[in-house]
């Protein structure tokens, strides 16, 4: 992991409370494995005391984006800040998703809903990139909460729920019609802790290899504060930020 002082290039108001910040530092060379994250330091919050843990969204042309959902003051103060603000940034943090040895037989779907897609964007590019193409199954209350469709659909077919019926299928993402259609043989999820508990039930039903990227509670990211500890089947108690935030579901006592 490094320390880097980044430049806000873009701040891109997406509504709903959430907004994507792209970052640029010329004279660092990016690189981070999907479902990895950072630790983004808040400048000029005086209730802001620790570092907010964010998902890696993409990494392209070497600016680093980050979705953000305004969830407190300090997020709420990141969506605010204004181009040209610097941003210190301690990445890439954790453990990410499988990338698997076999692309012939790998057949991912990727399930996420609110900001909960982030991680999902960049895995996705990279299947692409390696050959694999994967599909996406994105949730929200409503379309107007929907986020980043249109670049999701660069790079996969993109399935929708929507609560309300108005874009794709009417309910919850586990109601979709596409996880029955036994065309995957993969899923990777993040977003609400409901959710993935539903998508894990799914999953086990269907025996389909099932991956989740954990959304604990995180002070410092590396492991010593012990704020964002989960029991696992074969460990024991174990940090999300340095055993995580992925895992698969058979490793959980969900």
């Amino acid at each position: 992991m490094i320390q880097v002082d980044f430049t806000i290039v873009k701040n891109n108001k997406l509504g709903n409370g959430f907004g994507l910040l792209i970052l640029e530092a010329p004279e660092v060379e990016l690189c981070a494995l999907p479902g990895q994250f950072v630790q983004v330091y808040v400048p000029d919050s005086p209730k802001t005391f620790l570092r907010r843990p964010i998902s890696i969204c993409n990494i392209e042309d070497n600016k680093l984006w980050l979705l953000i959902r305004n969830a407190g003051h300090g997020t709420e103060h990141l969506l605010n800040m204004s181009c040209g603000s610097k941003l210190n940034v301690i990445i890439p943090l954790g453990r990410g998703f499988k990338i698997p040895s076999d692309f012939n037989s790998f057949r991912p779907l990727l399930a996420g809903g609110g900001v909960g897609v982030a991680p999902l964007l960049y895995y996705g590019i990279k299947l692409k990139e390696l050959g694999c193409k994967p599909s996406f199954l994105l949730a929200a209350k409503t379309k107007s909460q929907l986020l980043l469709i249109d670049e999701f659909s660069k790079y996969g077919d993109v399935y929708i729920s929507t609560d309300d019926g108005s874009c794709g299928e009417k309910g919850l993402i586990t109601e979709n019609s596409v996880l029955m259609s036994n065309a995957f043989n993969y899923v990777g999820c993040c977003g609400p802790m409901p959710m993935m508990k539903a998508i894990h039930n799914v999953a086990n039903k269907l025996g389909v290899e099932c991956e989740v990227s954990l959304e604990n509670l995180m002070g410092c990211g590396i492991g010593a504060c012990l704020c964002c500890v989960e029991d696992t089947k074969d460990s024991g108690n174990v940090c999300v930020c340095k055993e995580g935030p992925v895992f698969n579901i058979e490793r959980l006592k969900w």
